[in-house]
């Protein structure tokens, strides 16, 4: 390599840590944990920031590493949501913000959807101002009719940018899954049928600009391998690690849900960690097994007890990738 070319890729490696380092500050400042070590000079009664950095990994992009030894069930951190959607199925079960299962439903036949408290209700003006203005039938069938889950969760996060309340480049930390032709093909035809929904409650040309093919292909792209299906486990969540937290099926779980942090947790079908929700879209991170200082942590991103080609398959039709954990080499 010449000296130029070396110093040219010097500057880009420099360039990268130093973004990535910015980015994982910038992302860490939004979560913590209760079993942090809190800053006693200032709030003795605050957590402290989660035992956890992203870095550089060797094979799998970014990952999340342990700052210090986590014990065995161990919370790491919780995590709310980026952008959230109930699965079409549970729209009238759940509450249409923060998922939690409704203990009635319908309470009152003129409200569409229901919130499960007023904080729910208020938070949810981020998009349910502008989205209650547009008549969503077509889109929802649709997605319904395809079996779409991930198109939901962009109509929300477009409501949200519309109103004001997120960056039309929120997700673009994200990695995004490779698209073919026809992936794309099919999503120009679910930005046809959401910029109609929008044209037609009288949102303006204006408002709507952000919405372009290259947008809304960018963000599904990220959604399509970052979003989690949200299973709720109650107060029981011991046994969690069969669970999906992500899956191929479109009505499966209460719904799907795009976070930041937890988004950076690389897969293994072996995993030292796991994601559950407890109540609500809220997501926990809980330590399976001790880790140590410096390891990786790792989800699986699968059902975990399924056999090795059914979670070859499963992973490269949802995810994208082959799976060379330890556990896939030895074809366990």
């Amino acid at each position: 390599m010449s000296t130029s070319a070396l110093a040219r890729t010097s500057r880009w490696v420099s360039q990268s840590k130093t973004l990535l380092h910015f980015q994982t500050k910038l992302i860490l400042t939004s979560f913590s944990t209760d079993t942090g070590t809190a800053d006693k000079d200032n709030d003795p009664g605050r957590p402290g920031p989660p035992p956890i950095r992203v870095l550089l990994t060797e094979s799998a992009g970014r990952g999340v590493f342990a700052t210090r030894r986590i014990g065995a069930g161990e919370l790491i951190h919780t995590a709310k949501p980026v952008v959230a959607h109930p699965s079409l199925s549970k729209i009238h079960s759940v509450c249409y913000f923060c998922l939690r299962n409704l203990k009635t439903t319908c309470q009152r036949q003129t409200q569409a959807v229901q919130f499960c408290n007023e904080e729910c209700e208020e938070q949810s003006k981020a998009f349910y101002d502008i989205e209650k203005r547009a008549n969503w039938s077509v889109y929802d069938d649709y997605c319904r009719a395809q079996g779409l889950k991930y198109p939901l969760l962009v109509k929300r996060l477009a409501c949200m940018v519309i109103s004001g309340f997120a960056a039309a480049d929120s997700l673009d930390i994200l990695q995004p899954a490779t698209l073919s032709p026809l992936m794309i093909s099919e999503m120009v035809e679910e930005l046809g049928l959401l910029r109609s929904s929008f044209t037609k409650a009288n949102i303006t040309d204006e408002q709507i600009a952000f919405l372009t093919k290259t947008w809304y292909t960018s963000v599904l792209a990220r959604i399509r391998i970052n979003a989690f299906r949200v299973e709720l486990a109650g107060e029981s969540y011991q046994d969690l690690l069969a669970l999906a937290a992500a899956s191929v099926d479109a009505e499966a779980g209460v719904g799907n849900a795009v976070y930041m942090l937890p988004s950076f947790y690389n897969h293994d079908c072996d995993p030292n960690a796991h994601i559950l929700w407890v109540q609500n879209a809220e997501a926990r991170l809980k330590a399976l097994r001790d880790v140590e200082e410096g390891e990786e942590l790792r989800i699986c991103y699968i059902d975990a007890s399924m056999g090795h080609d059914a979670r070859q398959t499963l992973l490269s039709k949802g995810f994208g990738f082959q799976c060379n954990c330890l556990r896939c080499l030895s074809r366990d």
